[in-house]
């Protein structure tokens, strides 16, 4: 078994988008093989024309520093505050942003590969993805790369 990561990131919001790119890059910087498989909205995260501005949906999100009631969160502006509000908070805590984050994935040579099967679903081109982004995968592919992970995460 290789001493490496395989993440599955599937959710493609601004809070979704840290976790994976945060423990690939933490990985390779402590000497892992690191990779994240991009599934469904995971796309997004490595979408050229939705990475740099992923947003927050304050509605329906219990996780919130300051809970929204729903009916508030329906409200115009309101995905705007808190994605607003996120990008604070992470500047604040000196985080990289999403793109900062990329770059540091490509420096490191962590692996990420777009799901081609969910590509063709959503009719995703491969010109709409970001350079960094390492030739599409399939599931078996991915299977392959991660049954010698060490660790394997669902995101």
């Amino acid at each position: 078994m290789a001493d490496r990561l395989a993440i599955i990131a599937s959710k493609g919001t601004l809070d979704m988008a840290y976790p994976p790119l945060i423990l690939a890059t933490t990985a390779a910087a402590m000497g892992m093989e690191a990779g994240i498989f991009f599934t469904f909205y995971g796309l997004n995260i490595v979408n050229k024309k939705k990475y740099h501005k992923l947003q927050v949906a304050p509605i329906a999100n219990p996780a919130m520093p300051m809970p929204v009631p729903n009916i508030i969160g329906t409200l115009p502006g309101m995905t705007a505050m808190a994605t607003k509000m996120m990008k604070g908070m992470m500047g604040k805590a000196n985080l990289p942003t999403i793109p900062e984050l990329i770059s540091i994935c490509a420096e490191t040579d962590v692996k990420l590969w777009p799901c081609q099967m969910t590509m063709d679903v959503m009719s995703i081109a491969p010109e709409d993805l970001i350079d960094e982004a390492d030739n599409t995968c399939g599931a078996g592919a991915f299977l392959d790369y991660a049954a010698d992970a060490s660790m394997s995460l669902f995101i």
